[in-house]
């Protein structure tokens, strides 16, 4: 696996606003980028359209890991399934509860869970009718640090590892215990050298607001990082 990190991390398209995708977008462009990740958690179905209109002009061929949100619709997933052969859609604990995964039972097989760190996880949430997980490395951290049930949830399943499917990664503060979406140093990234390598999987999406040029730095150390890690 490490010999293919420069493929599996990926950096990605963030913003708490469509503006802020777009100016992504537009950097991605001018870089030549091809293959990224996306996370429109924060995005509502206008902002989203503004997002899928400017992908659809975009470079950008490929897109393995989506992070989607409740009010997402089945076309959404068909638009991004068959436009960037999209592999990954991640949801959280709360689509569950919510039974929103009812309206996306047709893509089950590219459905990854990300788990809280909220030291609860309802009898609902059932990672085995789905793909399997997609690990926030920091939210694991967080979990570890507290050995919380989140925490549990996962490590429990360690033997079985198709679960194991991809990853949002992300800094973490050693000093508040808590995930981190803008990153100013590379220490922040240091944890990763607790993370027990099962939970490793075959995508790694940069869950960061970062600007694209700082991210594809962070992903210099991270390629060198978990390339010393994963092939001891």
């Amino acid at each position: 696996m490490e010999n293919n990190l420069e493929k599996i991390i990926l950096v990605s398209i963030t913003g708490k606003d469509e503006n802020a995708c777009i100016e992504k977008i537009n950097e991605i462009n001018n870089l030549g980028i091809k293959e990224v990740g996306l996370f429109l958690t924060l995005l509502n179905e206008r902002q989203r359209k503004d997002v899928y209109s400017n992908l659809l002009q975009s470079k950008i061929k490929n897109i393995p890991l989506v992070h989607i949100r409740h009010d997402m619709t089945k076309d959404e997933l068909i638009l991004l399934k068959e436009n960037f052969k999209t592999k990954y859609f991640t949801i959280h604990e709360i689509n569950f509860l919510r039974n929103d995964v009812l309206k996306w039972v047709d893509f089950y097989e590219n459905l990854t869970l990300e788990m809280n760190f909220d030291n609860f996880v309802s009898k609902k949430v059932k990672v085995e009718k789905i793909r399997g997980f997609c690990v926030d490395l920091a939210h694991f951290k967080v979990g570890m640090e507290m050995l919380n049930k989140d925490f549990d949830y996962v490590y429990n399943k360690k033997d079985v590892p198709k679960y194991f499917v991809c990853n949002h990664l992300n800094g973490w503060n050693p000093e508040t215990n808590r995930d981190m979406h803008t990153v100013n140093s590379l220490e922040y990234f240091d944890y990763l050298k607790t993370m027990p390598i099962f939970l490793f999987g075959k995508c790694i999406a940069i869950e960061l607001f970062n600007p694209i040029k700082e991210q594809l730095e962070f992903k210099k150390y991270l390629v060198s990082l978990l390339g010393e890690k994963l092939k001891k």
